[in-house]
């Protein structure tokens, strides 16, 4: 991380950096720190959709846990993905640990083809800056290859979901030796096996509709503020510039540094401006800014539930005992099996 924000700021005149900043228009900051609120409550609406199938949950919770998971992000990096599913079964009991991980992944495999989406989509007819027709081929091209590798990813998945129970064979059957440990092979077989049940979940086009209805609103739910905070700084870009940009910050936020991905968010999106023919001083100001209208909502709702919470540390220890233990996965997928042949809780079927 050290490394990653001295290449960020080296050679970076700060003064100039912190005139440009001065000029940024609250008139565009504040309705982009609304709107990226906004996102959240739709990213927490979209995991009720996702775990409707399994169990009812409360939406309330589920905005209190998203802001308090990535409020863990940005003070501690991509660890602190595992804060979501951990708190959510101790604030709502009827959420098992497992069935949140599950959804999480299934809400990343949304998000990042959403963005891979947005990005190489807009290359379609986004026109390059002068002069930097050469770069931009690359950049399509490497926007056109993850745009086919999302496509893959999706195929590989129905195969999955189609072959499921021979997958977790055969991996058993590879697992399956002596020097390997029994208790890490219990839990992968036992993911697998909830992966599968919760790809089967959406194999109801109504299902896959509803959370690709949400995914796309929270995109334009970022992408919208990412716009505004280009028009505070004055820049002479439009909605396909920030849908351009937002495809770069996506690329450095992947990186697992404290600080939501502090440094190399920066450098990549700073990157992404200069890229545009936006001074450096400037392309720096509008990172740091976009980056606290990014997360600075989530961190204000995070700590509030934080400090409100009636959460002891003894229980974070003990869920966070439960979602390693490999009994309590397999009892949580057997659980999840049994739910999807009962009645259902809310007047609907695991398929329907």
């Amino acid at each position: 991380m050290i490394l990653i924000i001295w290449f960020f700021g080296r050679n970076l005149d700060w003064q100039q950096v912190w005139d440009s900043l001065m000029k940024a228009r609250a008139i565009y900051v504040v309705p982009a720190v609304l709107i990226i609120s906004l996102g959240y409550l739709v990213r927490a609406k979209r995991w009720q959709v996702l775990l409707e199938p399994i169990t009812p949950t409360s939406l309330r919770e589920l905005f209190a846990t998203t802001t308090v998971g990535f409020t863990a992000v940005f003070f501690i990096g991509r660890a602190g993905e595992i804060v979501r599913p951990m708190w959510l079964p101790m604030r709502d009991r009827r959420v098992r640990p497992s069935a949140a991980f599950v959804t999480l992944g299934l809400e990343r495999i949304f998000d990042l083809a959403a963005i891979i989406s947005f990005f190489a989509v807009n290359l379609l007819w986004y026109s390059p800056p002068a002069g930097k027709e050469a770069e931009f081929y690359y950049v399509r091209i490497g926007g056109y290859l993850m745009l086919a590798g999302i496509a893959l990813g999706f195929v590989f998945l129905w195969i999955f979901h189609r072959y499921s129970e021979w997958a977790v064979g055969f991996v058993g059957r590879v697992l399956d030796f002596r020097f390997f440990p029994r208790r890490i092979r219990r839990i992968i077989l036992s993911l697998m096996k909830q992966l599968a049940f919760s790809l089967d979940m959406l194999h109801d086009w109504r299902e896959v509709a509803s959370v690709a209805f949400w995914t796309i609103v929270l995109w334009l739910a970022i992408a919208v503020p990412t716009w505004f905070i280009l028009l505070a700084f004055d820049l002479p870009l439009g909605l396909t510039d920030a849908l351009f940009i937002m495809g770069w910050a996506a690329v450095g936020s992947i990186v697992p540094t404290p600080g939501g991905a502090a440094g190399a968010f920066h450098a990549v999106t700073a990157g992404g401006l200069i890229f545009l023919n936006t001074s450096r001083d400037v392309a720096v100001a509008v990172s740091i800014v976009m980056h606290l209208v990014y997360f600075a909502p989530a961190v204000i709702f995070g700590l509030y539930y934080l400090l409100r919470g009636d959460i002891s540390i003894a229980g974070v220890k003990h869920l966070l005992s439960s979602v390693m233990s490999a009994e309590e996965l397999e009892r949580d997928e057997e659980k999840l099996v049994a739910d999807s042949e009962s009645p259902p809780l809310s007047g609907r079927g695991a398929a329907d």
